[in-house]
């Protein structure tokens, strides 16, 4: 959990990056928004990619840790990938700026970030997989379709919601959510 200040800046970067994007974004812009000294900055974070990973791995991480926590309440596979999609959307919409930045600006990391970050979401991914497998194999749902291609199909349209979600936009997190779980439902039936 970020301090009180890392979260100040934290904050201001993602702002700044979601309007006018990482590279037009200088480290000075980012401590006079966060009104901090570039000590403070340093301090938390050794250069500018270092705090576009954070954005991305304070996401990630609070993402899985619900994946984590919904797989670990034992409920039928249908249900858990309710869960799991409505737990997914909801966060990704709320952070809408953040994924935003972290999707647009994901080509900025260096070798060793960028493998953190596909181990990451490979976790993911294989971890929704399991789920989704182990539906089909108990027969709570359908194996027309693939799981990896349900998984791919599923991930796929969060992934893009920055580009289409308006949180000012007619509906709420919640309710695009249980729209999306029910598409992704509908075709495991």
């Amino acid at each position: 959990m970020p301090s009180a200040t890392e979260q100040k800046i934290i904050d201001a970067a993602v702002r700044l990056f979601a309007s006018q994007g990482y590279d037009a974004t200088s480290v000075q812009e980012i401590v006079t928004a966060a009104e901090v000294t570039k000590g403070a900055l340093y301090h938390y974070f050794r250069a500018k990619d270092d705090l576009l990973f954070e954005i991305y791995r304070l996401l990630i991480t609070s993402q899985s840790a619900d994946m984590d926590r919904i797989i670990g309440l034992g409920l039928p596979a249908v249900d858990t990938v309710r869960e799991i999609l409505v737990s997914l959307v909801v966060s990704t919409a709320e952070r809408v700026d953040e994924t935003a930045v972290f999707v647009r600006e994901l080509h900025r990391l260096g070798e060793d970030r960028m493998a953190e970050f596909r181990a990451e979401r490979r976790r993911y991914h294989e971890t929704f997989l399991a789920v989704i497998e182990k539906g089909q194999a108990d027969g709570e749902f359908s194996s027309t379709v693939p799981a990896d291609t349900v998984v791919r199909i599923a991930l796929g349209v969060v992934n893009q919601l920055p580009m289409w979600y308006r949180p000012d936009g007619p509906k709420t997190p919640v309710a695009l959510a249980g729209e999306i779980a029910d598409f992704v439902l509908a075709g495991l039936r």
